[in-house]
């Protein structure tokens, strides 16, 4: 009996043991974990098999190019005769696929068209197109589910989904166009998607006529020189830190790029224009912190730059600088404002609206903003001393578009005449203590030069 309690009490103390070292590992492995080298986990969905009999009839009788795939030995380059093949296809070695921009694989409307799980391979100058229509399934032109690969000159079409990496990272997607199938916008796939991909480069990528670009839970990437156009999301990101936006132009979508729940991360001399809308924005931020935004012509939008709680962080700052905002409906726009905001030497012009607050919970966030040395085409004053500075400071009031931003529906009349009036009144004989919106202390006098490229 004794022997008993001795075994019973050796048992509780190892698996007390077990319990803290298991605890300690899952605390290791938090959100600052890295998981480069952990197993990869299964993460799709089977994809289902179609037969020859459920695909379009147009690939009836093309030979298949997975035989071609099959034959060809490992870290071997495949330069496939030029022609239409039949998908789809699944590459699970290292291989170069050279298409030479001459061939064609269809999946004849059924499927994923082509499927890459290896890294260290190349695939390049493909034209993939016909996928089936399954979000379930995630049906795309391209799967990747490797590391260290280049994707470039691929021509996507006619695919629900363009290019889908998940848990793939180190790679270089260059030099592809993309666009999805003929249907609504909302029910599209996006055209470029990252999940869990990190340190990836996409550059000089066309996106056209596809729902978003996203990148999800995926840090560290560079998307550079990219053209997105007639899409939703031009970039959407979500839980994805330090990612890099640069030299991109970003035409008629919904909304330019998007910081949600994110920390870090530059947006650099980028075009977005015609943003427009109910949701129209140029670039919006979500619950995100430590982000610049720099050097970009934000131009032709609903709104410039909209912001709700960000920065999120505790001490953590946005810097909004060397911007121009021009022909905006509101230049920036402030949600739920808790300051932390750096707005330094940007350009507002032509703005229905240069800046606004909305839902926010006091009258005085607008001094946690820092503004300095912005240009703005309403300051009314004067450089007497030539040093191309105002005189005295820039200060934004309130009037009677606190009418617009309490209801929004009210926004249909801005620019009326009688709203014009009411302004006029409110500015000459204020019924209230209008709201000071922002204070810009050194306000630039002479517009820098700048020439927008839309």
């Amino acid at each position: 009996m004794h022997m008993l309690k001795n075994l019973g009490k050796t048992g509780l103390a190892v698996a007390l043991t077990l319990a803290c070292s298991i605890s300690n590992s899952e605390q290791e492995r938090g959100s600052n974990a890295d998981l480069s080298t952990a197993p990869r986990v299964g993460i799709d969905r089977p994809k289902p098999t179609f037969m020859l009999q459920d695909r379009d009839k147009r690939v009836h009788g093309l030979k298949p190019f997975q035989k071609l795939v099959d034959e060809a030995p490992a870290g071997s380059v495949l330069k496939p005769p030029p022609g239409i093949y039949a998908g789809p296809v699944v590459i699970d070695k290292p291989l170069t696929i050279d298409g030479g921009d001459r061939v064609t694989i269809d999946s004849g409307d059924r499927g994923t068209v082509m499927v890459l799980n290896a890294s260290n391979s190349v695939l390049r100058g493909l034209h993939l197109t016909g996928s089936g229509d399954s979000h379930d399934s995630d049906d795309s032109c391209l799967d990747v589910r490797g590391h260290h690969n280049v994707i470039e000159n691929i021509k996507a079409d006619n695919c629900l989904f363009g290019l889908d990496f998940k848990q793939s990272d180190h790679n270089l997607i260059r030099g592809n166009e993309i666009r999805s199938k003929d249907v609504e916008l909302g029910v599209r796939g996006d055209g470029l998607r990252l999940w869990y991909s990190n340190d990836n480069i996409i550059e000089k990528n066309r996106i056209i006529d596809s729902r978003d670009m996203v990148a999800w839970y995926a840090h560290r990437n560079v998307f550079r020189d990219n053209l997105g156009r007639r899409s939703r999301y031009s970039i959407h990101f979500m839980f994805a830190n330090d990612n890099v936006v640069e030299h991109n132009e970003f035409y008629d979508n919904a909304v330019g790029v998007y910081f949600m729940y994110t920390e870090g991360g530059v947006v650099r001399d980028n075009v977005i224009s015609h943003a427009t809308g109910a949701t129209g924005m140029g670039i919006g931020f979500k619950e995100a912190s430590g982000t610049v935004i720099e050097n970009n012509e934000i131009i032709y939008c609903g709104i410039g730059i909209g912001s709700d709680l960000s920065p999120f962080q505790p001490e953590s700052s946005i810097e909004i600088r060397s911007n121009r905002f021009a022909y905006n409906g509101i230049g920036i726009l402030f949600n739920s404002e808790t300051g932390g905001n750096k707005l330094r030497d940007n350009s507002f012009e032509g703005n229905l609206t240069q800046v606004s607050y909305g839902g926010r919970g006091d009258n005085n966030n607008n001094e946690r903003n820092f503004w300095e040395g912005n240009f703005w085409d309403d300051y009314q004053g004067f450089d007497r001393n030539k040093d191309g500075f105002g005189d005295q400071k820039h200060e934004l009031y309130s009037y009677a578009d606190q009418i617009w931003i309490e209801m929004p529906v009210a926004r249909f009349f801005r620019s009326s005449p009688v709203m014009e009036l009411l302004d006029f009144l409110e500015r000459l004989a204020p019924f209230s203590k209008p709201d000071l919106i922002l204070r810009d202390d050194k306000p630039r006098f002479i517009k820098p030069e700048r020439t927008a490229r839309s």
